[in-house]
């Protein structure tokens, strides 16, 4: 990405699982390049300063998805 890369983690809703050391994957919303902020699911370094590969949600993905995983036998 260029240099005006810039994100802003806004809250941090919870650890879906950790890794070596100390990353996390976490559900969190997140302002990407100053924009209001989404829902995001990704890794994290402990400082949260890096982040892995993950995906970002608007509202209405993640309020589909909760549908689907509700409608899932797990």
């Amino acid at each position: 990405m260029g240099d005006d890369f810039s994100f802003e983690l806004m809250e941090r809703f919870g650890i879906l699982s950790e890794g070596k050391g100390g990353w996390t994957v976490e559900l969190t919303a997140v302002s990407w390049g100053g924009r209001p902020p989404k829902y995001d699911i990704r890794s994290w370094s402990p400082d949260h300063q890096k982040m892995g590969k993950g995906i970002t949600l608007s509202a209405e993905e993640l309020s589909a998805l909760k549908k689907i995983l509700e409608g899932m036998s797990l």
